[in-house]
C-alpha cells in the first residue's frame, strides 16, 4: 500500500457496525482532528472504516463520542453535491490499524468482557479445572522501571 494515512483523532459520536448484502461487516467512525494553530485552526472530519471481523467484534463498544483513536490505512477523498448546491470533499480511511488512545469516552454499558487469552492453560493430561490468571512479568533491572526519580546529570 502507498497511500497510507495515520493520525490521531476524536470520535465524534458512537461507531456504528453495518452489514453489506454479501454479509461482510463495515464499522464506521467519524474522527475530527484539529490541524493548524491559533486563528488558523480548523476541524478535519474523517470518515474511518474497517472491515470484516475486525468490524463485527466488540470495537464498537468502545468507540463512543470523545474517545481518542490512533488509525492508519488508505486515504481517499470523494466530492459530493450538498444539499444546498455546494460541491463538497469528503475524507474516507480504510483502516489497517485502529487502536484506542487515552481515556476518552465511557465504553457503553451492555459491554461484558470475554475470558482472556493471559490464563494458564491445564497442563496436559491434567483434569479439567478453573485456572486463576498468569501472574504478571515483573521487569528485571531498574533500567525498566519508569517511576522511578531519574537522577542522572544533564549535561546541558
Amino acid at each position: 500500500m502507498s497511500n497510507v494515512f495515520s493520525f490521531v483523532g476524536t470520535c465524534g459520536r458512537d461507531a456504528e457496525v453495518r452489514y453489506l448484502p454479501s454479509g461482510q461487516a463495515v464499522l464506521n467512525v467519524n474522527l475530527a482532528n484539529n490541524i493548524g494553530f491559533g486563528d488558523k485552526q480548523q476541524t478535519l472530519w474523517v470518515r474511518v472504516a474497517l472491515w470484516g471481523k475486525r468490524a463485527e467484534g466488540n470495537l464498537k463498544t468502545f468507540l463512543v463520542k470523545g474517545q481518542q483513536v490512533f488509525v492508519s490505512g488508505e486515504l481517499t477523498m470523494s466530492e459530493y453535491k450538498a444539499n444546498d448546491g455546494t460541491m463538497r470533499t469528503a475524507l474516507e480511511l480504510n483502516a489497517n490499524i485502529l487502536e484506542l488512545v487515552g481515556k476518552g469516552g465511557q465504553p457503553q454499558q451492555n459491554y461484558q468482557p470475554s475470558p482472556q487469552a493471559n490464563y494458564q492453560s491445564a497442563p496436559s493430561g491434567a483434569p479439567s479445572q478453573s485456572y486463576a490468571p498468569a501472574p504478571a512479568q515483573q521487569p528485571s533491572g531498574s533500567h525498566d522501571n519508569f517511576d522511578a526519580p531519574y537522577d542522572d546529570d544533564i549535561p546541558f
